[in-house]
């Protein structure tokens, strides 16, 4: 391609005065939801981008880097995907309502919806039970639509009324509904029955013999459940399986599903929270699983923060959640896609 072909940079004056009514949504979006957070007794942290260990779900990669001390030796360090380490740490020092903007990377993602470098919006309630961050999430969305003074979000030529009553579904009902797949009943003794939920979907979706039963599982979601989530109003999707719980806690009145929660609008996930798991031991069994899947998967792992895991046993009961926030400014403002809601898009991109 010629020079002249090529298109003008991202901070050509035209390009980004296309993109100006967008970040200025951004700007109203985050003037208001801080002000929730703070006239709500929230106290606002900035916890460290470079960690020990940037998470450990199986499927979510991070860029690496090291670090060089003062003797000289070399150290990994990763950029989190989530704040959630650093956060929970706080919860057990005896923090008890915080929030935090965190700026958190993803690597492998790129896409209308996906940046490897994005805003997380998280936060964390301790001594509250999962309804209160589902309705945190609820009340702070609304507050994204009225500072741009949107009432319907729309995307792709699906809409979803902001202040109405949302739709509340399990995870087990939208897999009836949507795919007529059984879903509990793949869950035996804690665990995901591939075989099963293999019968269960094969009409469905395509299935690979090294498929495992949280990959079926997730092909099913994304497949079938999610384009139906968010339509005409906001859905929050609950009870995931507990397979699928993460770091989320095991219902008591049903072992086979977690205090795990999603929120949807127009088809597009905008928040995952959960009631916290705070048993050590089974976190610690959790993190290993997946990572053993993950060198099986993709050939790396990363390490287990211990100091994270040593706060887990510390922390006191707790709720907390992570909206995209980006996402959020997206809907909120009528962007096409997420890239234009950022003042400056991923490095190298015109």
């Amino acid at each position: 391609m010629s020079g002249v072909d090529r298109p003008s940079p991202w901070w050509n004056p035209a390009r980004h005065a296309d993109r100006k009514p967008f970040l200025e949504a951004r700007s109203a979006v985050t003037k208001v939801v801080r002000a929730w957070f703070e006239g709500r007794g929230f106290s606002e942290v900035e916890t460290g981008i470079l960690q020990v260990s940037p998470g450990n779900e199986t499927h979510l990669h991070a860029p690496r880097t090291e670090l060089t001390r003062a003797d000289g030796n070399r150290v990994p360090r990763y950029l989190r995907t989530s704040p959630e380490f650093a956060c929970k740490k706080l919860l057990a020092a005896g923090e008890t309502k915080i929030f935090e903007f965190a700026r958190v990377f993803r690597d492998r993602e790129r896409g209308d919806l996906h940046l490897p470098e994005f805003t997380m919006l998280e936060w964390y309630r301790a001594n509250d039970d999962i309804d209160a961050v589902i309705a945190d999430t609820l009340l702070v969305i609304a507050e994204a639509a009225h500072a741009t003074g949107i009432g319907r979000f729309s995307f792709r030529g699906k809409t979803a009324e902001v202040g109405g009553v949302p739709e509340l579904l399990t995870v087990a009902s939208a897999f009836e509904r949507f795919a007529g797949i059984d879903l509990l009943a793949t869950i035996v003794d804690g665990e995901g029955d591939r075989g099963a939920l293999a019968d269960a979907a094969q009409e469905r979706i395509r299935i690979a013999e090294d498929d495992t039963w949280s990959d079926i599982f997730s092909k099913v979601l994304v497949e079938h459940v999610e384009p139906n989530l968010g339509q005409g109003h906001l859905t929050v999707l609950s009870d995931y399986p507990i397979p699928e719980a993460a770091l989320a806690r095991a219902d008591p009145s049903d072992p086979r599903v977690a205090e795990r929660f999603e929120v949807y609008a127009c088809g597009v996930e905008l928040a995952n929270g959960f009631g916290e798991l705070t048993d050590a031991a089974k976190q610690r069994r959790r993190f290993a699983g997946a990572m053993d899947e993950k060198e099986r998967r993709y050939g790396e792992r990363y390490p287990l923060d211990e100091d994270f895991l040593a706060a887990v046993g510390a922390m006191p009961e707790a709720s907390g959640v992570a909206l995209g926030f980006d996402r959020l400014v997206m809907l909120a403002s009528g962007a096409p896609r997420i890239d234009k809601v950022v003042w400056t898009p991923p490095a190298g991109e015109t």
